[in-house]
């Protein structure tokens, strides 16, 4: 299992996700704190940053 997943990969499993950085290697995008965690299922699409649109990555919370 990777450790941190991208805007358009499928979610592994069910569970909650925090934002991790944005793909172009930038960490200072200023996500809200509604935004900056998420909760997919098994197989849903990781989503950009809602405020930005920008792709961004994803590490599953322990």
């Amino acid at each position: 299992m990777a450790d941190r997943y991208k805007t358009g990969e499928k979610a592994p499993a069910n569970g909650k996700y925090e934002f991790d950085g944005l793909t172009d290697g930038r960490k200072k995008s200023e996500p809200t704190e509604h935004e900056s965690q998420i909760t997919l299922e098994s197989g849903d699409t990781f989503p950009p940053l809602r405020s930005s649109q920008e792709a961004a990555y994803w590490k599953k919370v322990k």
